[in-house]
Protein backbone atom coordinates (compact mmCIF):
# COMPACT_ATOMS: atom_id res chain seq x y z
CA UNK A 1 0.00 0.00 0.00
CA UNK A 2 2.11 2.86 0.30
CA UNK A 3 3.59 5.76 -0.40
CA UNK A 4 6.15 7.51 -2.59
CA UNK A 5 5.45 8.99 -5.62
CA UNK A 6 3.35 6.96 -7.46
CA UNK A 7 4.41 3.68 -6.47
CA UNK A 8 0.75 3.20 -7.22
CA UNK A 9 1.25 3.48 -10.80
CA UNK A 10 3.64 0.74 -11.33
CA UNK A 11 2.27 -1.40 -9.08
CA UNK A 12 -1.08 -1.17 -10.55
CA UNK A 13 0.66 -2.15 -14.14
CA UNK A 14 1.78 -4.87 -12.28
CA UNK A 15 -1.86 -5.84 -10.24
CA UNK A 16 -3.93 -8.01 -13.10
CA UNK A 17 -7.26 -8.52 -12.15
CA UNK A 18 -10.04 -10.99 -12.23
CA UNK A 19 -12.78 -10.41 -14.14
CA UNK A 20 -14.82 -13.36 -13.69
CA UNK A 21 -19.10 -12.63 -14.13
CA UNK A 22 -19.51 -15.78 -12.73
CA UNK A 23 -17.26 -17.06 -9.81
CA UNK A 24 -19.32 -19.58 -8.67
CA UNK A 25 -19.73 -20.73 -4.88
CA UNK A 26 -16.89 -20.66 -2.49
CA UNK A 27 -14.75 -20.69 0.20
CA UNK A 28 -11.75 -20.79 0.61
CA UNK A 29 -9.47 -22.47 -0.72
CA UNK A 30 -5.88 -24.05 0.52
CA UNK A 31 -2.83 -23.97 -2.01
CA UNK A 32 -0.01 -26.75 -1.56
CA UNK A 33 3.71 -26.04 -1.83
CA UNK A 34 5.94 -28.24 -3.17
CA UNK A 35 9.30 -28.16 -1.31
CA UNK A 36 12.04 -25.47 -2.33
CA UNK A 37 14.87 -26.20 -4.68
CA UNK A 38 17.87 -25.48 -2.57
CA UNK A 39 21.60 -25.92 -3.50
CA UNK A 40 23.66 -28.84 -2.08
CA UNK A 41 25.88 -27.82 0.04
CA UNK A 42 29.44 -29.51 -0.05
CA UNK A 43 31.80 -31.48 2.56
CA UNK A 44 33.42 -28.57 4.92
CA UNK A 45 36.78 -29.45 5.39
CA UNK A 46 36.93 -33.13 7.43
CA UNK A 47 33.38 -32.68 8.49
CA UNK A 48 30.34 -34.43 7.42
CA UNK A 49 28.40 -32.50 4.63
CA UNK A 50 26.24 -29.71 5.91
CA UNK A 51 22.83 -31.60 6.15
CA UNK A 52 20.36 -31.20 3.54
CA UNK A 53 16.82 -32.00 4.56
CA UNK A 54 15.06 -33.78 1.58
CA UNK A 55 11.24 -32.90 0.80
CA UNK A 56 9.97 -36.56 -0.08
CA UNK A 57 7.40 -34.84 -2.27
CA UNK A 58 9.62 -33.61 -4.62
CA UNK A 59 13.06 -34.15 -3.54
CA UNK A 60 13.83 -30.24 -2.94
CA UNK A 61 17.13 -30.08 -0.59
CA UNK A 62 16.29 -27.66 2.29
CA UNK A 63 19.48 -26.78 4.73
CA UNK A 64 20.36 -28.25 8.36
CA UNK A 65 19.10 -25.77 10.58
CA UNK A 66 19.68 -27.55 13.88
CA UNK A 67 19.79 -24.91 16.29
CA UNK A 68 18.80 -22.12 14.42
CA UNK A 69 15.99 -19.89 15.93
CA UNK A 70 13.33 -18.40 13.30
CA UNK A 71 10.83 -15.72 13.65
CA UNK A 72 8.01 -15.10 11.31
CA UNK A 73 5.13 -12.43 11.86
CA UNK A 74 2.00 -12.38 10.24
CA UNK A 75 -1.54 -10.48 10.91
CA UNK A 76 -3.48 -14.23 11.69
CA UNK A 77 -5.25 -15.17 14.52
CA UNK A 78 -7.26 -18.03 15.46
CA UNK A 79 -7.94 -20.85 12.67
CA UNK A 80 -5.95 -19.17 10.14
CA UNK A 81 -2.87 -19.05 12.73
CA UNK A 82 -3.47 -22.50 13.70
CA UNK A 83 -3.27 -24.09 10.37
CA UNK A 84 -0.20 -21.64 9.39
CA UNK A 85 1.18 -23.37 12.43
CA UNK A 86 1.32 -26.76 10.47
CA UNK A 87 2.72 -25.30 7.87
CA UNK A 88 5.76 -24.13 10.34
CA UNK A 89 5.40 -27.29 12.49
CA UNK A 90 6.40 -29.16 9.04
CA UNK A 91 9.30 -26.89 7.89
CA UNK A 92 10.85 -27.33 11.31
CA UNK A 93 10.62 -31.45 11.48
CA UNK A 94 12.54 -30.79 8.02
CA UNK A 95 15.24 -28.80 9.01
CA UNK A 96 15.43 -29.05 12.67
CA UNK A 97 14.66 -24.96 12.94
CA UNK A 98 12.76 -23.78 15.82
CA UNK A 99 10.28 -21.69 14.32
CA UNK A 100 8.16 -18.77 16.70
CA UNK A 101 5.04 -16.78 15.28
CA UNK A 102 4.55 -13.58 16.15
CA UNK A 103 1.14 -11.77 15.43
CA UNK A 104 1.41 -8.12 14.64
CA UNK A 105 -2.28 -6.93 15.23
CA UNK A 106 -4.21 -4.91 12.34
CA UNK A 107 -1.43 -1.87 12.28
CA UNK A 108 0.97 -4.46 10.78
CA UNK A 109 3.15 -1.88 9.32
CA UNK A 110 3.46 -0.13 12.48
CA UNK A 111 4.16 -2.96 14.72
CA UNK A 112 6.89 -4.56 12.31
CA UNK A 113 8.64 -0.71 12.02
CA UNK A 114 8.68 -0.75 15.15
CA UNK A 115 10.95 -3.62 15.78
CA UNK A 116 12.80 -3.09 12.82
CA UNK A 117 13.98 0.37 13.68
CA UNK A 118 14.38 -1.24 17.17
CA UNK A 119 17.09 -3.80 15.88
CA UNK A 120 14.75 -6.74 16.53
CA UNK A 121 12.93 -8.12 13.11
CA UNK A 122 11.31 -11.10 12.43
CA UNK A 123 13.13 -13.02 10.05
CA UNK A 124 10.44 -13.33 7.80
CA UNK A 125 7.41 -11.47 7.86
CA UNK A 126 3.69 -12.25 5.87
CA UNK A 127 2.58 -8.63 4.75
CA UNK A 128 -1.25 -8.12 4.36
CA UNK A 129 -0.80 -4.98 2.29
CA UNK A 130 1.36 -5.30 -0.94
CA UNK A 131 1.73 -1.36 -0.55
CA UNK A 132 3.62 -2.04 2.38
CA UNK A 133 6.20 -4.82 0.42
CA UNK A 134 6.96 -1.78 -1.41
CA UNK A 135 7.31 1.08 1.05
CA UNK A 136 9.71 -1.34 3.00
CA UNK A 137 11.71 -1.90 0.20
CA UNK A 138 11.96 1.88 -0.66
CA UNK A 139 13.37 1.78 3.06
CA UNK A 140 16.37 -1.00 2.97
CA UNK A 141 14.16 -3.05 5.06
CA UNK A 142 13.70 -6.17 2.59
CA UNK A 143 16.21 -8.92 1.57
CA UNK A 144 15.69 -10.21 -2.23
CA UNK A 145 14.42 -13.72 -2.47
CA UNK A 146 17.31 -15.90 -2.79
CA UNK A 147 17.87 -18.00 -5.93
CA UNK A 148 16.33 -21.46 -4.08
CA UNK A 149 13.09 -19.45 -3.29
CA UNK A 150 13.32 -17.72 -6.80
CA UNK A 151 13.49 -21.08 -8.67
CA UNK A 152 10.06 -22.58 -6.30
CA UNK A 153 8.25 -19.02 -7.16
CA UNK A 154 8.91 -19.41 -10.98
CA UNK A 155 7.89 -22.74 -11.63
CA UNK A 156 4.92 -22.64 -9.31
CA UNK A 157 3.25 -18.84 -9.98
CA UNK A 158 1.83 -17.51 -12.89
CA UNK A 159 4.22 -14.03 -13.91
CA UNK A 160 1.36 -11.74 -12.37
CA UNK A 161 1.42 -12.76 -8.97
CA UNK A 162 5.14 -13.00 -9.42
CA UNK A 163 5.12 -9.19 -10.42
CA UNK A 164 3.52 -8.25 -7.51
CA UNK A 165 5.72 -9.84 -5.15
CA UNK A 166 8.41 -7.35 -6.97
CA UNK A 167 9.03 -3.91 -6.80
CA UNK A 168 11.45 -1.89 -8.91
CA UNK A 169 13.06 -4.95 -10.99
CA UNK A 170 13.64 -6.97 -7.46
CA UNK A 171 11.86 -9.83 -6.00
CA UNK A 172 11.32 -9.50 -2.96
CA UNK A 173 7.89 -11.77 -1.80
CA UNK A 174 6.01 -14.86 -2.47
CA UNK A 175 2.08 -14.96 -2.60
CA UNK A 176 1.73 -17.78 -0.37
CA UNK A 177 -2.15 -17.20 0.75
CA UNK A 178 -4.62 -14.86 -1.29
CA UNK A 179 -8.67 -14.81 -0.96
CA UNK A 180 -11.29 -14.73 -3.48
CA UNK A 181 -13.34 -11.40 -1.83
CA UNK A 182 -15.77 -11.35 -3.81
CA UNK A 183 -18.46 -13.92 -2.12
CA UNK A 184 -21.35 -13.32 -0.36
CA UNK A 185 -22.09 -16.50 2.05
CA UNK A 186 -25.55 -17.05 3.93
CA UNK A 187 -27.99 -19.59 6.06
CA UNK A 188 -29.12 -21.54 3.92
CA UNK A 189 -32.41 -22.53 6.69
CA UNK A 190 -33.12 -18.48 6.88
CA UNK A 191 -33.41 -18.39 2.97
CA UNK A 192 -35.35 -21.33 2.70
CA UNK A 193 -37.93 -20.05 5.59
CA UNK A 194 -37.90 -16.21 3.86
CA UNK A 195 -38.41 -18.33 -0.08
CA UNK A 196 -35.37 -16.06 -0.64
CA UNK A 197 -33.34 -16.94 -3.64
CA UNK A 198 -29.69 -15.83 -4.75
CA UNK A 199 -29.44 -12.70 -6.04
CA UNK A 200 -27.02 -11.98 -9.46
CA UNK A 201 -27.23 -7.79 -9.05
CA UNK A 202 -27.21 -5.67 -6.73
CA UNK A 203 -31.17 -5.06 -7.38
CA UNK A 204 -31.60 -8.35 -6.34
CA UNK A 205 -29.22 -8.40 -3.51
CA UNK A 206 -31.71 -5.72 -1.80
CA UNK A 207 -34.63 -7.39 -2.53
CA UNK A 208 -33.42 -10.69 -1.13
CA UNK A 209 -32.28 -8.68 2.42
CA UNK A 210 -36.32 -7.02 1.84
CA UNK A 211 -37.52 -10.72 1.38
CA UNK A 212 -35.14 -11.42 5.03
CA UNK A 213 -36.17 -9.25 6.52
CA UNK A 214 -39.92 -9.94 5.91
CA UNK A 215 -39.52 -13.67 7.55
CA UNK A 216 -38.46 -12.35 10.85
CA UNK A 217 -34.64 -11.91 10.55
CA UNK A 218 -32.14 -9.65 10.00
CA UNK A 219 -30.84 -9.92 6.41
CA UNK A 220 -27.44 -8.74 6.47
CA UNK A 221 -24.09 -8.84 8.79
CA UNK A 222 -21.88 -6.54 8.51
CA UNK A 223 -18.30 -6.85 10.54
CA UNK A 224 -17.76 -2.84 10.71
CA UNK A 225 -15.80 -2.92 13.80
CA UNK A 226 -12.86 -3.94 11.46
CA UNK A 227 -12.51 -1.14 9.12
CA UNK A 228 -10.86 -3.52 6.24
CA UNK A 229 -14.10 -5.49 5.91
CA UNK A 230 -15.87 -2.09 4.82
CA UNK A 231 -12.88 -1.19 2.21
CA UNK A 232 -13.79 -4.62 1.16
CA UNK A 233 -17.84 -3.90 0.34
CA UNK A 234 -16.33 -0.15 -1.04
CA UNK A 235 -13.82 -1.95 -3.48
CA UNK A 236 -16.16 -4.74 -4.87
CA UNK A 237 -19.12 -1.96 -5.28
CA UNK A 238 -16.49 -0.03 -7.68
CA UNK A 239 -14.82 -1.98 -9.69
CA UNK A 240 -18.33 -3.16 -10.83
CA UNK A 241 -20.13 0.09 -11.27
CA UNK A 242 -16.85 1.99 -12.15
CA UNK A 243 -14.88 -0.56 -13.61
CA UNK A 244 -11.34 -1.75 -13.73
CA UNK A 245 -9.29 1.37 -15.53
CA UNK A 246 -11.36 3.84 -12.97
CA UNK A 247 -10.23 0.97 -9.90
CA UNK A 248 -6.35 1.39 -11.41
CA UNK A 249 -6.85 4.68 -11.26
CA UNK A 250 -8.46 5.92 -7.86
CA UNK A 251 -6.17 2.97 -6.56
CA UNK A 252 -3.08 4.98 -7.46
CA UNK A 253 -4.82 8.08 -6.21
CA UNK A 254 -4.61 9.61 -10.23
CA UNK A 255 -8.27 10.55 -9.61
CA UNK A 256 -9.69 12.23 -6.28
CA UNK A 257 -11.63 10.64 -3.73
CA UNK A 258 -14.23 13.34 -4.57
CA UNK A 259 -14.43 11.88 -8.25
CA UNK A 260 -17.94 11.32 -9.36
CA UNK A 261 -17.62 7.79 -9.82
CA UNK A 262 -16.86 7.48 -6.16
CA UNK A 263 -20.09 8.91 -5.30
CA UNK A 264 -22.03 6.67 -7.14
CA UNK A 265 -20.18 3.91 -5.31
CA UNK A 266 -21.09 5.54 -2.23
CA UNK A 267 -24.22 6.19 -3.35
CA UNK A 268 -25.15 2.49 -4.28
CA UNK A 269 -23.37 0.93 -0.77
CA UNK A 270 -25.76 3.73 1.07
CA UNK A 271 -28.81 1.81 -0.09
CA UNK A 272 -27.56 -1.05 1.97
CA UNK A 273 -25.81 0.88 5.08
CA UNK A 274 -28.49 3.36 4.94
CA UNK A 275 -31.47 1.22 5.71
CA UNK A 276 -30.37 -0.05 9.69
CA UNK A 277 -33.36 -3.14 9.45
CA UNK A 278 -31.58 -4.66 6.74
CA UNK A 279 -28.31 -4.57 9.03
CA UNK A 280 -27.88 -7.23 12.18
CA UNK A 281 -28.06 -4.96 14.53
CA UNK A 282 -28.94 -2.03 13.33
CA UNK A 283 -25.66 0.51 11.92
CA UNK A 284 -24.99 0.66 15.80
CA UNK A 285 -24.56 -3.35 15.65
CA UNK A 286 -22.96 -3.26 12.34
CA UNK A 287 -20.23 -0.78 14.07
CA UNK A 288 -19.74 -2.69 17.28
CA UNK A 289 -19.74 -6.23 15.41
CA UNK A 290 -15.92 -7.40 13.94
CA UNK A 291 -15.03 -9.67 11.48
CA UNK A 292 -15.54 -13.14 13.59
CA UNK A 293 -18.52 -11.94 14.99
CA UNK A 294 -20.18 -10.94 11.66
CA UNK A 295 -19.43 -14.87 10.33
CA UNK A 296 -20.46 -16.62 13.21
CA UNK A 297 -23.65 -14.72 14.24
CA UNK A 298 -25.04 -15.85 10.26
CA UNK A 299 -23.90 -19.69 11.74
CA UNK A 300 -25.77 -19.79 15.12
CA UNK A 301 -29.15 -19.35 17.27
CA UNK A 302 -32.11 -20.15 15.70
CA UNK A 303 -33.56 -17.82 14.17
CA UNK A 304 -29.52 -16.60 13.69
CA UNK A 305 -28.98 -13.05 14.21
CA UNK A 306 -28.24 -12.12 10.43
CA UNK A 307 -29.02 -14.44 7.23
CA UNK A 308 -25.92 -13.17 5.19
CA UNK A 309 -22.23 -12.15 5.41
CA UNK A 310 -19.70 -10.78 2.63
CA UNK A 311 -16.33 -11.37 2.91
CA UNK A 312 -13.73 -13.47 0.87
CA UNK A 313 -13.11 -17.49 0.54
CA UNK A 314 -11.66 -17.49 4.22
CA UNK A 315 -15.14 -17.40 5.57
CA UNK A 316 -15.37 -21.15 5.86
CA UNK A 317 -12.90 -21.43 8.25
CA UNK A 318 -14.11 -19.27 11.09
CA UNK A 319 -17.52 -21.05 9.89
CA UNK A 320 -15.80 -24.47 10.70
CA UNK A 321 -14.05 -23.51 13.40
CA UNK A 322 -16.59 -21.21 15.56
CA UNK A 323 -19.92 -23.05 14.62
CA UNK A 324 -21.70 -26.29 14.27
CA UNK A 325 -22.62 -25.61 10.39
CA UNK A 326 -21.26 -27.35 7.68
CA UNK A 327 -20.03 -25.47 4.53
CA UNK A 328 -21.97 -26.25 1.26
CA UNK A 329 -25.01 -27.50 3.16
CA UNK A 330 -26.01 -25.51 6.02
CA UNK A 331 -23.39 -22.55 5.02
CA UNK A 332 -23.82 -21.03 1.42
CA UNK A 333 -22.22 -18.89 -0.99
CA UNK A 334 -23.09 -16.63 -4.09
CA UNK A 335 -20.96 -14.35 -5.97
CA UNK A 336 -20.49 -10.70 -5.40
CA UNK A 337 -23.58 -9.21 -7.35
CA UNK A 338 -23.15 -7.59 -10.43
CA UNK A 339 -23.76 -3.61 -10.08
CA UNK A 340 -25.86 -1.99 -12.64
CA UNK A 341 -24.35 -2.42 -16.04
CA UNK A 342 -21.10 -3.97 -14.72
CA UNK A 343 -19.87 -7.13 -14.53
CA UNK A 344 -19.72 -9.38 -11.13
CA UNK A 345 -16.41 -8.34 -9.27
CA UNK A 346 -13.79 -10.14 -8.30
CA UNK A 347 -11.46 -8.77 -5.96
CA UNK A 348 -8.10 -10.81 -5.12
CA UNK A 349 -6.01 -10.00 -1.99
CA UNK A 350 -2.95 -12.05 -0.16
CA UNK A 351 -0.30 -12.04 2.10
CA UNK A 352 3.14 -12.02 0.32
CA UNK A 353 6.46 -13.48 2.46
CA UNK A 354 9.14 -11.17 2.76
CA UNK A 355 12.80 -11.80 4.26
CA UNK A 356 13.60 -9.21 7.01
CA UNK A 357 16.82 -11.13 7.36
CA UNK A 358 19.85 -12.42 5.55
CA UNK A 359 19.70 -15.50 6.81
CA UNK A 360 19.65 -18.74 5.47
CA UNK A 361 16.39 -19.99 7.64
CA UNK A 362 14.57 -17.28 6.36
CA UNK A 363 15.55 -18.16 3.08
CA UNK A 364 14.76 -21.46 3.30
CA UNK A 365 11.41 -20.97 4.50
CA UNK A 366 10.60 -18.77 1.71
CA UNK A 367 11.59 -21.76 -0.41
CA UNK A 368 9.78 -23.94 1.39
CA UNK A 369 6.40 -21.78 1.46
CA UNK A 370 6.31 -21.54 -2.41
CA UNK A 371 6.25 -25.46 -2.64
CA UNK A 372 3.11 -26.94 -3.27
CA UNK A 373 4.13 -29.59 -0.56
CA UNK A 374 3.89 -26.49 2.25
CA UNK A 375 0.67 -25.13 0.36
CA UNK A 376 -0.58 -28.94 0.66
CA UNK A 377 -0.64 -28.75 4.47
CA UNK A 378 -2.27 -25.04 4.78
CA UNK A 379 -5.18 -26.40 2.41
CA UNK A 380 -5.81 -29.33 3.89
CA UNK A 381 -6.63 -27.33 6.91
CA UNK A 382 -9.54 -25.19 5.48
CA UNK A 383 -9.75 -21.71 5.27
CA UNK A 384 -6.86 -21.13 2.97
CA UNK A 385 -6.32 -20.34 -0.88
CA UNK A 386 -3.35 -20.60 -2.68
CA UNK A 387 -2.20 -19.17 -5.94
CA UNK A 388 0.55 -21.95 -6.61
CA UNK A 389 -0.67 -24.06 -10.20
CA UNK A 390 0.98 -26.77 -8.80
CA UNK A 391 -1.04 -27.59 -5.92
CA UNK A 392 -3.24 -30.36 -6.60
CA UNK A 393 -7.13 -29.21 -6.53
CA UNK A 394 -7.34 -32.37 -4.61
CA UNK A 395 -5.77 -30.94 -1.10
CA UNK A 396 -8.19 -28.80 -1.10
CA UNK A 397 -11.02 -30.35 2.05
CA UNK A 398 -14.15 -30.16 0.07
CA UNK A 399 -15.96 -29.33 -3.05
CA UNK A 400 -17.03 -25.53 -2.66
CA UNK A 401 -13.34 -24.58 -1.53
CA UNK A 402 -12.07 -26.88 -4.46
CA UNK A 403 -14.34 -25.00 -6.94
CA UNK A 404 -12.66 -21.66 -5.98
CA UNK A 405 -8.91 -22.31 -5.95
CA UNK A 406 -9.91 -23.67 -9.50
CA UNK A 407 -11.31 -20.50 -10.65
CA UNK A 408 -8.35 -18.77 -9.08
CA UNK A 409 -6.38 -20.80 -10.60
CA UNK A 410 -7.58 -20.91 -14.32
CA UNK A 411 -8.27 -16.78 -14.10
CA UNK A 412 -4.42 -17.07 -14.92
CA UNK A 413 -3.31 -13.17 -14.64
CA UNK A 414 -6.91 -11.87 -15.40
CA UNK A 415 -7.32 -10.09 -11.55
CA UNK A 416 -8.04 -7.21 -9.26
CA UNK A 417 -5.74 -6.85 -6.62
CA UNK A 418 -7.45 -5.50 -3.24
CA UNK A 419 -7.65 -1.05 -3.63
CA UNK A 420 -6.94 -0.47 0.11
CA UNK A 421 -3.70 -2.98 0.53
CA UNK A 422 -2.49 -1.08 -2.76
CA UNK A 423 -2.69 2.25 -0.43
CA UNK A 424 -0.09 3.96 1.42
CA UNK A 425 -0.54 1.84 5.13
CA UNK A 426 -1.63 5.81 6.84
CA UNK A 427 -4.75 5.15 4.21
CA UNK A 428 -5.58 1.78 3.51
CA UNK A 429 -4.10 -0.31 6.06
CA UNK A 430 -3.98 1.22 9.74
CA UNK A 431 -6.70 0.74 12.62
CA UNK A 432 -8.48 4.06 13.21
CA UNK A 433 -7.04 5.93 10.90
CA UNK A 434 -7.62 6.68 6.77
CA UNK A 435 -9.75 4.87 4.95
CA UNK A 436 -11.17 2.23 7.54
CA UNK A 437 -11.85 5.29 10.09
CA UNK A 438 -13.67 6.98 6.91
CA UNK A 439 -15.72 4.14 5.94
CA UNK A 440 -16.32 3.72 9.61
CA UNK A 441 -18.20 6.91 9.85
CA UNK A 442 -19.88 6.34 6.72
CA UNK A 443 -21.27 3.44 8.07
CA UNK A 444 -22.55 5.91 10.79
CA UNK A 445 -24.09 8.25 8.51
CA UNK A 446 -24.57 7.04 4.98
CA UNK A 447 -26.00 9.73 4.25
CA UNK A 448 -23.22 11.72 4.24
CA UNK A 449 -21.48 11.22 1.23
CA UNK A 450 -20.24 14.42 0.13
CA UNK A 451 -18.54 14.24 3.46
CA UNK A 452 -16.98 11.20 3.88
CA UNK A 453 -15.58 12.14 0.15
CA UNK A 454 -13.85 14.90 1.26
CA UNK A 455 -12.26 13.08 4.17
CA UNK A 456 -11.45 10.21 2.23
CA UNK A 457 -9.68 13.00 -0.21
CA UNK A 458 -8.04 14.77 2.50
CA UNK A 459 -6.46 11.35 3.79
CA UNK A 460 -5.63 10.12 1.02
CA UNK A 461 -3.84 13.21 0.13
CA UNK A 462 -1.86 13.33 2.90
CA UNK A 463 -0.66 9.24 3.10
CA UNK A 464 -0.27 9.85 -0.87
CA UNK A 465 1.47 12.87 -1.00
CA UNK A 466 -0.03 14.45 -4.24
Amino acid sequence: MRTLKNPRTSRNNRTTRIALATVTATALALTAAACGGDSDKKDDGGKSPSASATSSASGVKLPDLHGQKLEVAAVWTGPEQKNFQKVLDAFDKLTGAKSTFVPTGDSQSTFLGTKIEGGAPPDVAFLAQNGVLHQFADKGWLKPLGPEATAQLQKNFSPGWQKLGAWKDKQYGIYAKVSNKSLIWYNSAAFETAGASVPKTWDDFLKTAETVFESGTPPVSVGGADGWTLTDWFENIYLSQAGPEKYDQLAAHTIKWTDPSVKDALTTLGQLFGKKDLLAGGNSGALAADFPKSVTQVFTGNPPAGAMVYEGDFVSAFIAANTKAKVGTDAKVFPFPAVGSGKAPVVSGGDVGVALKDSPAAQALLTYIATPEAAKIWAQGGGYLSPNKSLDFAAYPDDVQRSIAQALIAAGDDFRFDMSDQAPAAFGGTKGQGEWKDLQDFLSKPSDVAGVQAKLEADAAKAYGN
